[in-house]
């Protein structure tokens, strides 16, 4: 169903999403902007050619969306619902009517012009060139006449006016040449072939446009329209998607796409997650697993628990992200913006230069007014309002497709100059999932018996270093008592009984507070630390002694490909940076294991300070990108240049960054750079273009070098052109894609023992 979108922002401001018929350049996009900035109570408005549509922030009051909805209205230009979904006519050849009469009416007008290089010589009379020209003037081109009377009414103008000024001027001039002075040679074909031609680079950009959303139309494709609900007594219930409650039972058949977030309750299978993330490969899925609304289930069934539907859905999410951006305008857009408001204007006055020069020099009326024509359709600016929205609908979308979520279009515009990349360490570089690497028992003691009685102590606790040890107690099959006593001790460790008896497990730290002395085991806690490990003991109380009875060492995982990762960006000259809270020794010794310098890694970096380190590095002259998944990370995202958020983190640490990553790979990071340095090419590229179109276009035009006719394939071609340049962008694959195939290649050949 079509709507309006209306987001809260925050309790001062609102934003409504609206869409905008009518628009056909850059001075349009202005018009709109200026007539939507000066409505009472809004704070700022975003107009976008390629998406057609207009993003407006203001404050809430009664009536704003009607007043919001006249002032486009009375800009000339018709407000419309913004599409929830694909609702428009996808096929090839949608909206091509108009054109194709424009063709079959110009064609006999044109065909005299190539007998002429045969040496045919002939024309059709006056009469038919009169019928065949004038529903194409004014019924074909009736929607210039509209938006060029509205420009002026607004007293600006755009592409419509000029079109309508140029064209009726030539089928004027051929009109009184016929019923005054009985001439019959006429320009009725110029008229009528530069409405077509018009027509048909509308109808082409249109074509083009519809191939820069198709992200967006792919990601809304993923939502199921029913789903499988258990109700009462077991029974299933086909219900509409949207009827589906948080809390619900579904069931996912094989090769059907799962239908909202949840968690797996019965049953095992793969999904295909890759629309989503961009991972190629099915993502096993058991008992307790998450499962995200859209990714495709693989041959198994299963029965799910919904956790979040609708509006609340990752889908949902990633594709409000990928609108955000595509509705947004890059900062380079401003230029285009500033130029636009003043090139019609401009134009026109070069038109009526261009026919008082050609009269002053001794030219006929008719003549010098084909040559004014020709200034007038060449200069139309439409190529330079698609310039830059075709190139970031083109690029987000893309980034999308290969899990990078590119949040607003400053962050795509700017990444490509990003010179310095700054990590968290813990959950960004590393797997977040502490590992107990070392469990040495005291001498005498059982290191088995140990093991369970310290999983044993554990065993109800959710701490990361309590899972390790649980986990590694049940990787070896050891059997756990039940603790009993269990207290856990703020900022210290925890302790209880197991088996009758009591048991501590703490940090040094406390052991040492308790004063039980550690001289003993200094060596291997000085070797242990020197290889990044996290410390704890295992203490038992035999009446008012205590004696250690083991030491055990965990440590974090560097994410798979990670080192390979910071390589190729070390390679690509960007200087890296590990920011860290662990002490000096530990963090030293995990960037050795990613590869990285001495130099390059900033140590015991309270949570609070981590803003402070990127606002310094950026004080030092570099465009840094901060990359991060934590809540602590969040205000180091939002101080970098450019935030870049792991997918796997929180929701805080994603809303503070620029860029979300959603497989969590740190691969993507060079991906995300790369597309940056790739879109913003593109629109440099599409801008130089447009730009030298016109300024090497209209004094071609205005010294006779060009006929209205060439001017109008010329004008069409341009912005054909600009959108199939953009368009080059969803050819992009991520690097990061090349480097875990490496990864995945390196790693089979290193378990077959190659």
């Amino acid at each position: 169903m079509a709507r309006s979108t209306i987001a809260a922002m925050d309790s001062s401001t609102t934003t409504l999403d609206l869409g905008v018929a009518g628009m056909t350049c850059a001075s349009c996009v202005a018009r709109v902007e200026r007539a939507l900035k000066k409505v009472p109570g809004v704070s700022d408005a975003t107009v976008n050619l390629a998406t057609e549509s207009a993003r407006v922030t203001f404050a809430p009051s009664e009536q704003m969306e009607a007043q919001i909805r006249r002032a486009v209205r009375n800009a000339g230009y018709e407000p419309r619902a913004v599409a929830d979904g694909p609702q428009e006519d996808l096929s090839p050849w949608a909206g091509f009517a108009p054109v194709g009469i424009g063709l079959l009416l110009s064609l006999p007008l044109v065909l005299p012009m190539f007998g002429e290089l045969v040496g045919l010589h002939w024309m059709l009379p006056a009469w038919l060139q009169f019928v065949l020209a004038t529903p194409v003037q004014f019924i074909l081109g009736a929607r210039f006449y509209r938006a060029g009377w509205h420009a002026l009414k607004a007293g600006t103008g755009n592409m419509d006016l000029l079109v309508a000024i140029g064209t009726s001027a030539g089928w004027g001039l051929s009109a009184w040449l016929w019923l005054v002075q009985g001439h019959e040679h006429l320009y009725f074909e110029a008229s009528a072939v530069v409405v077509t031609l018009v027509l048909l680079g509308k109808w082409l950009e249109a074509r083009a446009k519809r191939q820069t959303t198709t992200a967006i139309r792919a990601l809304q494709a993923l939502r199921p329209e029913t789903a499988h609900v258990l109700v009462k007594g077991g029974k299933q219930a086909d219900l509409p998607l949207a009827e589906v409650m948080n809390g619900d039972q579904l069931v996912v058949r094989p090769g059907e796409r799962v239908p909202a977030d949840g968690i797996v309750e019965q049953g095992e299978t793969q999904v295909d997650e890759a629309m989503l993330t961009g991972e190629p490969l099915p993502v096993p899925k058991a008992e307790g697993a998450r499962v995200t609304g859209g990714s495709i289930n693989g041959e198994g069934r299963f029965v799910m628990r919904a956790t979040a539907v609708g509006s609340e859905s990752v889908l949902a999410h990633i594709i409000r992200l990928v609108e955000d951006a595509q509705a947004g305008k890059a900062p380079i857009q401003r230029l285009v913006d500033q130029v636009s408001a003043v090139f019609v204007p401009v134009v026109l006055l070069l038109a009526a230069v261009t026919l008082a020069g050609w009269l002053f020099a001794g030219a006929g009326v008719e003549q010098a007014l084909i040559h004014a024509v020709a200034v007038l359709v060449i200069a139309c600016p439409c190529a330079l309002g698609l310039a830059t929205p075709a190139a970031i609908m083109a690029g987000t979308g893309v980034a999308a497709r290969h899990g990078i979520l590119i949040k607003d279009a400053q962050a795509l515009e700017l990444a490509h100059r990003v010179d310095t990349v700054a990590f968290d360490k813990t959950g960004t570089l590393t797997v977040g999932q502490p590992r107990l690497v070392a469990f040495i028992a005291a001498p005498g003691a059982d290191e088995a018996q140990q093991l369970a009685a310290a999983a044993a102590l554990q065993s109800g606790s959710e701490h990361p270093l309590a899972r390790a040890v649980v986990g590694a107690a049940r990787e070896r099959g050891l059997a756990l008592a039940a603790p009993d006593q269990v207290r856990a001790v703020t900022g210290r460790g925890t302790e209880g009984e197991v088996a009758g008896r009591a048991l501590l497990i703490g940090s040094l730290r406390w052991i040492e507070e308790l004063g039980l002395p550690l001289q003993a085991w200094e060596a291997e806690i000085r070797r242990l630390q020197a290889e990044g490990a996290t410390l704890s003991a295992l203490v038992e109380r035999e009446g008012p002694a205590l004696a250690l009875r083991a030491l055990m060492a965990f440590a974090d995982e560097p994410k798979a490909g990670a080192a390979q990762a910071l390589a190729h960006l070390r390679e690509r000259g960007l200087r890296l940076v590990m920011i860290s809270g662990d002490n000096q020794a530990a963090a030293q010794a995990m960037a050795g294991r990613l590869g990285l310098r001495e130099d390059e890694v900033q140590a015991e970096v309270l949570p609070g300070e981590k803003a402070a380190r990127v606002a310094a590095l950026r004080a030092g002259g570099h465009v840094v990108a901060m990359v991060g998944d934590g809540v602590n990370d969040a205000p180091a995202l939002a101080a970098a240049d450019v935030g870049i958020a792991m997918g796997t983190g929180t929701d805080v640490a994603m809303h503070a960054a620029g860029v979300t990553l959603m497989r969590g790979d740190v691969g993507l990071v060079a991906g995300a750079l790369d597309i940056s340095h790739r879109t913003v090419r593109k629109i440099r590229q599409n801008l130089f273009w447009a730009f030298a179109y016109n300024v090497a276009g209209i004094p071609l035009a205005a010294f006779g070098f060009l006929s209205p006719v060439v001017a109008g394939a010329a004008m069409a071609l341009s912005s054909v052109s600009v959108l199939t340049n953009a368009l080059l962008l969803k050819k992009w694959r991520s690097d990061g894609d090349s480097l875990r195939s490496t990864a995945s290649l390196r790693e089979i050949g290193q378990a077959a023992g190659g």
